[in-house]
C-alpha cells in the first residue's frame, strides 16, 4: 500500500526544491514515488497544480506519431498527424494519473496565498536515509495516511530541519 503525504512550505521555490530532492533520492533508489505534485495557492486564492508529468503534451506527441503512421496508409500524413495530435492532446487532458486532482485542490485550500504544498504518493521508502535529507526543507505536515508512529517521526524530522 502506498502512503500519501502532504507537506506545506512557505513558498513555491521551497516546495519545488523539495520535490527535486525527492527525485534525486529516487534515482539513488532510496524512495519509490507514485506521484509528486506541487500545489500552489496563488494570490487570488486559486490553486494551481504543478504536475510531474504533462499528460496533455505526452498525449499530443503520441497521437501525432500514430496519426502520421495512419495518415501514411491513406496518403495524407499531415492530416493524420494533425488529427492524431488533437485526439492525443484531448485524451491526455482528460487522463489523471497518480493523486486525484480534485483531492489535491481541496487539500491545498488550507494554504494561505503564496504558500505551496508538496503532495507525494510514496510506494517504498528507506526512511532512515530519506528523512534527514528532507528535513533541510522544513515544512508542516498537512495530511497523511501513515501510522501515528510514522507521522510523529516525520513531524519531528521536519521540525529538526
Amino acid at each position: 500500500m502506498a502512503d500519501l503525504v502532504i507537506i506545506a512550505y512557505p513558498d513555491l521555490a521551497t516546495a519545488e526544491a523539495a520535490r527535486a530532492k525527492l527525485m534525486q533520492l529516487q534515482k539513488e533508489y532510496l524512495i519509490e514515488l507514485g506521484d509528486a505534485v506541487v500545489a500552489e495557492r496563488q494570490p487570488d486564492g486559486a490553486v494551481k497544480l504543478h504536475q510531474l508529468i504533462n499528460t496533455t503534451a505526452a498525449g499530443a506527441a503520441g497521437g501525432a506519431m500514430w496519426g502520421t503512421l495512419i495518415g501514411l496508409l491513406f496518403l495524407n500524413p499531415l492530416l493524420g498527424a494533425a488529427a492524431g495530435a488533437a485526439g492525443g492532446a484531448l485524451s491526455g487532458y482528460l487522463t489523471d494519473v497518480g493523486i486525484d486532482d480534485k483531492f489535491l485542490k481541496e487539500a491545498a485550500g488550507a494554504l494561505t496565498p503564496g504558500q505551496a504544498a508538496l503532495c507525494v504518493l510514496i510506494r517504498k521508502v528507506t526512511a532512515d536515509k530519506v528523512l534527514p535529507e528532507m528535513a533541510h526543507f522544513g515544512g508542516t505536515v498537512l495530511r497523511t495516511n501513515m501510522t501515528s508512529e510514522q507521522e510523529t517521526k516525520l513531524r519531528d524530522a521536519l521540525k529538526a530541519g
